[in-house]
């Protein structure tokens, strides 16, 4: 039987960081995996595979509305709906390969089937075809990631109603896409197919889009994205999607009760979200705790109730999001190694990947409003930098939340170009406790994006400079 100081049991973002920097630091490790390849959800139906649609729409819808306006005269664009899946299917390939060679590269046991653990310390892997074997370890992470919710009462055939791994591989354009869920998943893959010439309608049950991000950031998107024909039925939940002739009937009921109405759609895509995936790890066998949303419960160290088993990413509460799973991975490869890695819940950013793009980290004005915290606001639209105007890219604003007494940056909030790559220096501020001083005071070079960041911190105390 072999045998190992750690054995990691998925290899998406958590998983393979976790096994590489475990590896690193000198630990014998090996990784299992259900799927054939590497990468997770994230790397073969998540956030890469979208991420080249998203890309690859854009530039259509670009070249469709924007060229003219340069000075690049191009016939009106034509898709090719089959060539930009391949571009896709090349990105998720090249990415899994990239994992592939790092596990190798940094001598990691690879094991494919799916894992059981047998008890702390043991665990089974039942390959797809042969007999299953099983490995010894000092410690076990779970890193299994999540799966899509489903919606009760809608069968999810990836077809015509599909979840967000079917709206990845389309094989045409809808006439009408009916998304159900105003989050993150939905409006980015709601995006893609607009721009390729869907009618997107965006159901969903709260009162707002985006929930948990700053409302006023997530008002004036619905408003950029109603410009783009987005259309939206807010306050509202589906209670069927059945046949009707070549369309579907989705049945749409006010959430506060009501009568019902019925949209038609050609596909609907079912996005409300997405749930801790534990299915057959043996957690009820060993006596693994779950919380009621059926994610497994970890201590400060991401320890389990059984001492040896660990667990990271969407398995355990938090934010589901890649680059949050990584910090977790490394930080409990390093605990194990006797070090002492942490991971600050309090600087995570989110990004939507549309366009614009909407990113955030930290504190909301709503989580200020409801703790009691006296906070100064500086806003800093995109109409006012240089760079937007020239680019035609000026919708959105960077908004940043500073303490009233102290001028700590609690929160970003950014909604505009590049706002994905901008959030990062509030990050990075953050981390070390800036204030918004320290961001203003800090030389940007012009005429760049990043010049609206230090506006709104200018801006903290009613001083920017080209507003």
């Amino acid at each position: 039987m072999a045998s190992y100081d750690l054995v990691v049991i998925g290899t998406g973002p958590g998983g393979y960081v976790c096994a590489i920097r475990a590896a690193q630091l000198g630990l014998k490790v090996a990784v299992v995996e259900k799927r054939a390849t590497h990468g997770g959800t994230c790397l073969n139906i998540g956030c890469i595979p979208s991420k080249a649609l998203l890309h690859a729409s854009e530039l259509f819808d670009e070249a469709s509305r924007e060229f003219a306006h340069l000075g690049i005269k191009v016939p009106a664009p034509e898709l090719d709906l089959d060539q930009m899946m391949r571009f896709k299917d090349e990105g998720v390939d090249g990415n899994v390969k990239g994992v592939d060679y790092l596990l190798k590269k940094n001598k990691i046991d690879t094991f494919h089937g799916r894992a059981t653990i047998v008890a702390a310390g043991k665990v089974k892997v039942t390959p797809e075809a042969g007999e299953a074997s099983e490995i010894e370890t000092k410690a076990i992470v779970i890193a299994t990631g999540s799966e899509v919710t489903p919606l009760p009462g809608v069968t999810i055939d990836e077809e015509r109603i599909v979840s967000s791994t079917g709206a990845l591989s389309l094989k045409q354009v809808p006439k009408r896409l009916a998304v159900i869920g105003g989050g993150v998943i939905g409006l980015e893959l709601g995006s893609v197919w607009r721009r390729l010439g869907a009618d997107v309608t965006v159901i969903e049950y709260l009162d707002r889009l985006l929930p948990g991000m700053d409302a006023e950031v997530a008002k004036s998107f619905q408003r950029i994205l109603a410009k783009q024909g987005f259309k939206f039925e807010l306050s509202s939940k589906v209670t069927g999607v059945v046949p009707a002739g070549e369309a579907l009937a989705v049945t749409v009921e006010p959430a506060a009760g009501g009568a019902a109405k019925t949209i038609e759609a050609d596909v609907v895509l079912v996005a409300i979200g997405r749930r801790a995936y534990t299915e057959g790890l043996g957690l009820e066998t060993v006596g693994v705790a779950l919380d009621p949303r059926g994610r497994i419960v970890t201590g400060g160290h991401f320890e389990t109730n059984v001492p040896g088993i660990y667990a990271i990413g969407d398995a355990i509460a938090g934010p589901m999001l890649a680059h949050k799973a990584e910090d977790e991975g490394v930080a409990i490869a390093e605990i194990l190694a006797g070090q002492a890695g942490h991971v600050n819940y309090d600087v995570i950013p989110g990004v939507v990947y549309t366009a614009p793009e909407v990113a955030s980290v930290g504190k909301t004005e709503e989580e200020l409003k409801a703790a009691g915290v006296a906070y100064n606001v500086g806003k800093f639209p995109f109409t006012a930098n240089g760079r937007a105007k020239v680019n035609r890219t000026t919708e959105g604003f960077v908004k940043i939340l500073a303490d009233a007494k102290t001028d700590r940056v609690l929160g970003v909030h950014i909604i505009g170009p590049d706002a994905g790559t901008l959030i990062a220096e509030a990050a990075v501020a953050m981390e070390f406790g800036a204030a918004s001083e320290d961001i203003a005071r800090t030389c940007h070079a012009h005429p760049t994006l990043s010049e609206a960041v230090k506006e709104a911190a200018f801006a903290v105390e009613k001083r920017a400079i080209h507003m």
